[in-house]
């Protein structure tokens, strides 16, 4: 890691490393109380949102992330990353190219955001489906509400 790098980029370098681990405690910690995290599936605040990294870094088995393009500066900042896993509902190998913006508020990210490719994703994800309805606003839907019902049922154990 660059230690003359904004102490921001170096947040976002610490996130994406606890990432690596599948650390999801230290992930959560890189944000601030009132964090805002959306993406093509989810749209969380505050502590949600380091619950849904804790969920996909305890059940992502295969999962491998790696991050490069790391900027930051006092206001905001951004940052590659790729995910390959096993999508767990139909053991369909997934690299997925992520895209993240980050804003900050008191030394934490206080608002992230990831932007993928859904259809490209939902085609390695799901197979047929995925090409046939990823395009569509049905499917992300479904895809959404599964999340979040997995992630209701992750809270409720935790």
């Amino acid at each position: 890691m660059n230690t003359t790098a904004h102490p921001n980029a170096r947040l976002i370098a610490r996130f994406y490393e606890a990432f690596a681990r599948r650390d999801g405690a230290a992930m959560a910690a890189c944000y601030h109380p009132e964090v805002h995290f959306s993406d093509e599936v989810f749209d969380l605040r505050g502590a949600d949102a380091g619950l849904m990294w804790r969920m996909l870094t305890s059940t992502g088995k295969d999962l491998s992330v790696e991050a490069s393009a790391i900027e930051a500066d006092e206001r905001g900042g951004r940052a590659h990353w790729d995910a390959r896993y096993t999508f767990g509902a139909t053991g369909r190998p997934v690299l997925n190219r992520i895209d993240a913006c980050f804003e900050f508020r008191d030394g934490l990210i206080v608002r992230h955001v990831d932007r993928f490719d859904f259809w490209a994703w939902s085609r390695q994800a799901l197979g047929l489906p995925g090409w046939l309805l990823g395009w569509s606003g049905y499917l992300r839907a479904k895809v959404r509400a599964r999340a979040a019902a997995g992630l209701a049922a992750f809270k409720a154990k935790a």
